[in-house]
């Protein structure tokens, strides 16, 4: 198996250089403490720096050197010492070989162990290869927050770049989404903060959250987050807020309509709802959703046929509520939309993408329009929209 014979290497080839060096540098193999939660002053970085010199003219004959000290940038990206990392680049350590165990390299390694971007962006400064053999995406899978794709965006990697499968990271934050509804509570919830801080970063880079994800029509995460809007209510949101299209943008009306998958779902989770309390919740949710569209789309184009349940002829429980909700919508609709709002939306649009507060806090404008322009900053969630969650905790 490939893994082993990596790990006989770094065992019997690799490893005594890997101790000389973590030695010199004050760490054991073993110890997982972070190397920046320790004060050097000036003195012992120097002194570290001539030490680790010392260290390498020595060993630099020997015939595994270059492998030893490469393996060894994985420890100290691991602990985060960067001034050690440059002196191992400066004899020669590759600084994109691959862990022949795990496949990652050091970027990876940094990412994986401080989750912090600028520890990142130090080592792609350096030359790290972010794109190499496509590994970003399966570390994107790993981490518990933003930091890796905080680290691309800073130095201008291609967000939306695909692997030979042609997974990209939007697609695997559907995927993820996805993962949530089938979650405990707790893990659905903590999947959630995760895809909305990955969602919101991706926004601001530029990405069209509702482009199906290919020509076959896999859903997008506009598409997936209205399917089930109850269960990813604050995903919604984000992205109705941000201005996302309200329709496919990959194959237009006719492959999907924000509105029609939103009373799609209003009508299946409020036949399987036998909680009047919690039917109104879904109800007002579904009614929030279509005001925070008006803001960024002031005339929401209704598609010209929505299936309904008749009331008094259909056994839907919530048939006459469904209805008398459309009903409102489309007599809103009837009536054109005021000037300010369609200016607000003009000059949204103008000012993507999202977010928009610093661009809407540079225009010459009075405080009052500026907060008009503005209204996600007075949306506050009610207590449990702020959260996504699974389908076994829906009442």
């Amino acid at each position: 198996m490939p893994f082993l014979h990596g790990f006989r290497r770094i065992i019997y080839e690799y490893q005594p250089l890997v101790d000389a060096v973590m030695c010199v540098v004050g760490l054991e193999e073993g110890d997982g403490g972070g190397q920046e939660d320790r004060v050097r002053s000036p003195e012992d970085e120097s002194g570290l720096c001539t030490s680790l010199v010392e260290l390498l003219e020595r060993e630099s004959q020997s015939e595994v050197f270059v492998e030893g000290i490469s393996y060894a940038l994985f420890k100290v990206a691991e602990r985060g010492l960067v001034s050690a990392a440059e002196i191992l680049l400066r004899y020669g350590a590759y600084l994109n070989f691959e862990d022949p165990v795990s496949y990652h390299n050091p970027l990876h390694i940094a990412v994986l162990a401080w989750n912090r971007p600028k520890h990142s962006g130090c080592w792609l400064d350096m030359g790290a290869d972010a794109e190499k053999r496509d590994r970003w995406l399966a570390v994107l899978d790993s981490i518990t927050n933003v930091a890796l794709s905080d680290a691309f965006s800073m130095t201008g990697a291609d967000i939306n770049a695909a692997t030979v499968d042609g997974e990209t990271v939007e697609s695997s934050l559907v995927f993820l989404v996805k993962e949530a509804l089938e979650a405990n509570v707790e893990d659905a919830a903590e999947i959630g903060n995760f895809c909305l801080k990955t969602t919101q970063l991706l926004l601001a880079h530029g990405v069209d959250p509702s482009s199906c994800l290919n020509e076959d029509g896999e859903p997008s995460l506009t598409q997936t987050s209205l399917e089930h809007f109850d269960r990813l209510f604050p995903l919604a949101v984000l992205l109705i807020q941000s201005g996302a299209s309200l329709a496919c943008s990959y194959h237009g009306n006719s492959c999907w309509s924000g509105y029609s998958l939103l009373f799609q779902r209003l009508q299946a989770a409020l036949q399987q709802c036998s909680d009047e309390s919690h039917a109104s919740e879904l109800l007002e949710q579904a009614e929030v959703l279509l005001d925070l569209a008006r803001v960024n789309v002031p005339t929401l184009h209704l598609p010209p046929r929505l299936e309904l349940p008749v009331p008094g002829h259909d056994p839907h429980p919530y048939a006459q509520a469904l209805v008398d909700l459309h009903s409102r919508v489309v007599e809103h609709e009837a009536s054109p939309p005021a000037l300010r709002c369609l200016c607000r939306a003009f000059i949204r649009n103008h000012l993507q993408p999202w977010p928009l507060e610093d661009r809407v806090k540079a225009l010459p404008l009075p405080d009052r329009l500026k907060d008009f322009l503005l209204p996600e900053h007075t949306y506050t969630p009610k207590p449990g929209w702020d959260c996504f969650k699974p389908q076994q905790s829906q009442r």
